[in-house]
Parts: structure tokens; sequence; C-alpha cells
């Protein structure tokens, strides 16, 4: 029979009812192995157990423990005798144990000091679930940030999810809690009960947890530690010694749910996904994918821009490891691999970051700044240091953990702005009275700072809609350090232009050539991205004006115009296939219209595009810099034409790109070039094999010695119906 508390005092009473029920902070204190002169006394708290004995390494008997009240129980040893638990269940189930509160658990002082300072760069390895080895015990340490609660406990399976058993040592000085569990591991789910402040009971995910179960979203799992067998080292080495601004950077965005699904209409897994979406990939020739948020969500709704892991892949496709060996055959063919990373916000759901201690400790507590009223989602308040570190952390996990070419920072302008999406009198302004976010500033130059100097080669992308100056800018200069900036401006124009009846375009030239005024302001990346395919906007295909045939060639003429533009490209699945509907999450694209020669001759020219973009140095080198791009024809809105030529470095022949934007054939149209020479058509998105009407100029094109257009002498071309041409000098002089 179980007794009171024999030989304590009131206070000792206290603390061991605490302790009991699960209410104390400092459990190791009262739990596991206590020194008393020449004895050790043990105390256990097993609720549930039928009986408990103290046993040596060879299971001999050393001492019964004696049951007290509230699942306790205690025995005494001799002096620093080592022991092991045997301990009997219901129904005689008997279990051989260590005792969790014999090993020291928490984390070293730099780690913790490191942590504190938000300057913990390798944070998954010491927070969380780290399988690791005391006192040549193997097992898993937990370790979790919340300063304001009154108890943590570690629960799952190995438990019976019973907060009583493994609560968790408190750190003082960082509010930082942690526990050993000998024996547990790698695959184990878990999650963590807190008491917060208010003694209000909460069950969260681990914020660090490096694996999910997403059928079960509100458990985490143990992951291993185990290094993956990389094969990418060369891949690596090219990487970090090229200069990705003057280099080829065609990008396919894509979502790994939906881009395709297997003939009984499930989700491919990783492996799955590698052995199809690689070879169509490097089959149309683009360099880069970019894949939408892929860490643990718990609504796929979302599209993966609500997430509650940040460490952790999606386990919808199969796990870490499987992520990794897809990267890995991605880089083995040659291509990068982008992921979509969320820094910006972080949804409300109970069992994720929101109110984690009971408090505002992720986000902002005012909701005029840690509430956005857009998204119904909660804003990470990166001016704590504990946030910023943590932030910077996952950044870093993808990077070098999972080998990730470049993240493409969702939302930054959401982020600089207080004001962002806000009525006049729901935001705070900062400390000078303006609506710029400072905390923001520094965080984001920290995070492209850190990430330059650990994982140089690496792209740094913003999805950033304002005018923000020097987005990327170097920081010592006073800018944010990116390495590339989307061009939002740039896509809504056009798309504006490309959606409008020919015959209204003379009257809105200004949407085709406006970007050129300030094109080289910034490092661009051109985005015609998953927003332009949503919400009612339908797909690209389906915006162009006309019948079938002049939808497809308006389509592949602005996809040449875009490809010849200043600036890097990404472009969202489906479009490839001329898709007609748009995107929709919950199904897999519309693969069969490649049965049709139109969407084929599409999704050829795309193809054919980024070859003569990778295969042209004056298609990509000079993109940010004004002597790469000259206008030949900007003005003449009432054909709807323009003509430009791209430049590499000096004494390389430039390309000229011609466009014509009307559905009519413009013959013996005069262009001015550089010089006298013979010219060659090098792509014409009109040609046969696009499924055009295969109007053109051959291949040979004489030029003549009329000047036109400031240049010394001209070309005499056929302009197909909405068509984009470009031409190659064939001899230029050195």
């Amino acid at each position: 029979m179980a007794t009171a508390f024999p030989g304590a005092c009131q206070s000792e009473r206290d603390a061991l009812l605490r302790l009991a029920q699960a209410r104390h902070d400092q459990p190791f204190a009262w739990l596991g192995p206590h020194e008393q002169g020449d004895q050790t006394l043990v105390r256990l708290l097993l609720p549930g157990a039928e009986a408990v004995e103290l046993i040596d390494a060879a299971h001999q008997l050393l001492a019964v423990a004696e049951p007290l009240e509230g699942g306790l129980y205690q025995a005494y040893l001799p002096g620093g005798t080592r022991y092991r638990l045997r301990i009997t269940w219901p129904e005689g189930v008997v279990q051989i144990a260590e005792d969790a509160y014999r090993f020291a658990p928490l984390p070293g002082e730099l780690d913790l000091h490191l942590f504190c300072e938000g300057r913990h760069r390798e944070l998954a390895r010491v927070f969380g679930a780290c399988p690791t080895a005391i006192d040549g015990v193997d097992g898993v340490r937990f370790t979790l940030w919340a300063p304001n609660a009154q108890r943590v406990s570690v629960v799952g399976d190995f438990n019976v999810w019973d907060g009583r058993r493994h609560a968790m040592q408190r750190h003082e000085g960082s509010g930082v809690w942690a526990i050993f569990v000998p024996h547990l591991r790698v695959g184990e789910r878990y999650r963590f009960e807190l008491v917060d402040r208010e003694g209000q009971l909460r069950h969260k995910v681990d914020p660090l947890a490096r694996r999910t179960e997403a059928a079960v979203p509100d458990v985490s799992v143990v992951a291993g530690n185990r290094p993956f067998s990389w094969h990418d080292h060369a891949w690596l080495r090219r990487r970090d010694a090229s200069n990705i601004r003057t280099a080829p950077l065609s990008i396919y965005e894509l979502h790994v749910l939906s881009w395709q699904h297997d003939q009984d209409g499930n989700t491919l897994e990783w492996d799955a996904l590698a052995s199809r979406l690689i070879p169509w990939v490097a089959d149309m020739g683009f360099t880069h994918i970019e894949l939408m948020p892929i860490s643990e969500h718990p609504f796929v709704g979302s599209w993966g821009y609500q997430p509650i892991g940040l460490f952790a892949p999606t386990s919808r496709m199969g796990s870490p490891e499987a992520f990794a060996r897809f990267v890995n055959a991605c880089h083995g063919a040659g291509i990068g691999v982008i992921l979509d990373w969320v820094p910006a916000h972080f949804p409300a759901d109970e069992h994720g970051l929101a109110r984690f201690d009971g408090t505002s400790l992720y986000e902002h507590h005012d909701p005029r700044e840690g509430f956005h009223p857009e998204w119904n989602t909660l804003i990470y308040n990166v001016g704590r240091n504990e946030v910023r570190g943590f932030l910077i952390a996952s950044a870093l996990e993808w990077l070098e953990h999972f080998h990730i070419d470049g993240l493409r920072v969702d939302a930054v302008a959401s982020m600089l702005y207080r004001d962002y999406s806000r009525s006049d009198d729901d935001w705070l302004p900062n400390i000078y009275g303006g609506r710029e976010n400072l905390e923001v500033v520094e965080f984001l130059r920290e995070l492209n700072a850190t990430v330059a100097e650990r994982c140089p080669g690496v792209m740094m992308i913003a999805e950033e809609s304002t005018a923000w100056p020097g987005v990327t800018a170097p920081i010592a200069t006073g800018g944010l350090g990116f390495t590339f900036k989307w061009n939002m401006g740039w896509m809504h124009d056009t798309l504006s232009y490309m959606s409008r009846d020919p015959l209204y375009r003379a009257w809105h030239h200004g949407d085709l050539t406006f970007g050129l005024q300030y094109a080289f302001s910034e490092h661009f990346v051109l985005p015609l991205s998953h927003d332009e395919v949503v919400h009612g906007k339908g797909s690209l295909l389906s915006r162009m004006p006309g019948d079938e045939a002049q939808k497809l060639a308006g389509l592949r003429a602005y996809l040449a115009f875009m490809w010849a533009h200043p600036g890097k490209k990404l472009l969202f699945m489906g479009t490839e296939l001329g898709q007609w509907r748009e995107w929709d999450h919950d199904r897999e694209l519309d693969w069969e219209r490649l049965d049709e020669a139109g969407p084929r001759g599409l999704s050829r020219a795309i193809a054919d595009l980024n070859r003569i973009y990778v295969e042209d140095p004056a298609m990509h080198v000079c993109d940010a810099e004004s002597a790469g791009f000259s206008w030949v024809v900007g003005d003449d809105s009432a054909n709807s034409v323009v003509a430009f030529l791209r430049h590499a470095e000096p004494g390389k022949a430039p390309l000229l790109v011609v466009c014509n934007l009307t559905p009519v054939t413009h013959h013996h149209y005069r262009i001015g070039v550089p010089v006298m020479s013979v010219w060659r058509e090098i792509f014409n998105s009109d040609s046969v094999f696009y499924a055009g009407s295969n109007q053109g100029n051959g291949s040979a094109l004489h030029a003549h010695p009329e000047p036109s257009h400031g240049h010394p002498a001209s070309l005499l071309l056929t302009l197909p119906p909405l068509s984009t041409l470009y031409l190659r000098q064939g001899d230029w002089p050195t």
C-alpha cells in the first residue's frame, strides 16, 4: 500500500506532492539519485506501476522501491551504486528501464548562451529531439524553449502520453527545459505537454522537429542523426565557384503534391517524383526547380504557406532521408533546387507556435504587430533574439543539411512595412514614427549575411512587391543583401498588356516597355508564378485573347519576349502543357494536353528557349547592367512592335529580338542593326515546329547599307503574327 512521505518535512511534502501532480519545474531536485551520507536515496515517479525494483547490470535485485502517494516510489542504495529499474505494469507486463532522472539533461552553457543571443546556427542539433548517448547509454535528449511555462513534459507512446512520467528540468537563466529519455529510438512519436502561466494544459508539437507525421498533425517524430550519403560534391563545388548573377537561371516552380499523381490518384512520394520530374525538367532545359513550401503544414489548402514545422519536410511524401535523396538526384542531373521558405508568419493552430507557453512567445503580443489581418496568421517577433535565431537556424538547416541551392523568402513586403494590409488605426509606428519595420530590416540583413558566410554560392531570393530600395544591394552599402528580387511590376504590367485584345494594345504600349526604366536597379527574377494562375485568374493560356491558335501564338510570343528580357526566369508548372484551367492543388496537371499538337508545340518552344538562353551569354551575363540591353524599336505602338539587342561582353555578337504582338503579318519591316553582316533567324515562335503558321525569314538575311534606328545598317524582315524572333549575327567582326 502506498504511504505518505515518511521522514519528509512540510516543504518536502509540498514539493513531492507538486511532483505527483505534475506541477514542479525542477523535478531533478527531487527525482533520481540523491546522495545522503553513505547512502543514495532514489526517488521515482511511475504512476500506474504495480511494483518497482532496482537492479544491477546483471538484473540482480538491489532494492525494492517503497510506494508512496501519487505514483512516487523511493529506495535506498549504498552510495554511488549504479542501478536500473525493473517495473511491473498492470497485466504482469515487466519493463527493464533506466531512470531518466539520473542523467544530466541540459545542453552546455555555450549552447544556451548562443541560443539566448540568437546566434546558435545549429539549433536543430541541440534543441528538439536529439538522439545521443550519456554515460554510455543511448537515448534521446529533448530540449524546448518555454520560459513562461510552469511545467513541461515530453509525452509519447513510450510513456503512454502521461505528462507525469517525464517532466523536464528548467534552466532558470534561459527558460529552456530538457530531459534525456534513455533507450528511446529514432521513429518514436512525441509531443510536449505544458502547463502555462495561467495553469492551462497545452499540447504542442516540437518547433524544431526534424520529422513529422502528417496523418497525426499534433505529434512529432524523433529523427536520426546518421548523415546522408551525398554524391553531389562536384555540383556543390561548381555552384560555390560560380556567380549565379551572371549565369543562366531558369526556374521551374512547382507544387510537389499536385504536379503529378500515381495511377491511383495518390500523391507521389519523393523517390517516385524524382524518377518522373527530373527527366521532364532536364528535357525542358530548366536549370533549377523551385518547390513551393514543403515545410510541414497542417492544411494542404495553404499550399505550404502556413507551416508548423520549419525544420522538417512534409511527411506526406516520405521521410527526410527520402527528400535528401530527391535533392541528391536533382544535383546528379545538373538541376538546382530552390525552396520557398516562410519566415513572415505562421498559423494560429493550437498545437503549433501560437501562444506557445501561454504567452506571445514567437509572435508579437500586440495584434497591431502580431496578427496578420489579410491571412489570419501570426507574425514572428524577430526583434526577440531567440525567435530571430530560430528562423536563421531553420534557413541553415535546409541549406546545409539538405544541400538546398537557394531560398525564395516569401512575403518580404509584408514584413518590411508595419502598415502592410492594415487600416490607418491598426498599426504601430517604429521608434522614429515611420512605417518601416526596423527589426525586420536587421533580421533580413543578418539572415543574408549569415547565409553568404556559411553557404557561398547559395542564392537568397526576395518576394518583394514594393519599391523598397536596395533589396539586392550589398549590406555594406545599406541594402538588404538578397541575391535576387522578384520583379512583380514587370509581371503585372506585361500580363496586363498581353491579356488585352491586340486591337487596344497600341494605347497600352508602355506596359510592355516600362520595365526597362528600372530593370537594372536590382537583380531581378521575372516571375510567372503560381499566384498568376489561381483565384479566378485562369491559366496563362486562357488569359491570352483570340481563338485557341491565337492564344497559343500569343503565349509563345510572350514567353519568348520574357526569355530575352533582362532578368532571370521563373515559370510555374502547367504553363508548358498549355493548360486551360487554373491550377487546383487537389488535382494533378492536365498531362493529356500533350496529346494535342498546339500544347506540344508550346512545350517544345519553351525547351528551345531554355537551350538558347543557357548557350548564349548575351541572354544572361549582363542581366543587371544597362550595357547588356539596347533598344532598337521601342516606340512603334501603332504596330505593337518592339525590337532590342541583348549584349554580352564587348566584342561578342549581340542577339537581336523582334516582337510583333498583333495578329497581323508585317512584311518588309525595317530594323536597324549595328553592322553589315549576315543575320540568322535562330528562333521563331511562329515556326511549324511549335505549331505556328510557319511564316518567317528563312535561314539567312543579308543586312542592307541603309541606316535605320540609329544603326548604320538594316534588315527587312517578315514579322509573323503574334510572334517573337531571335536573330544572331553570323560573322561578328573582331
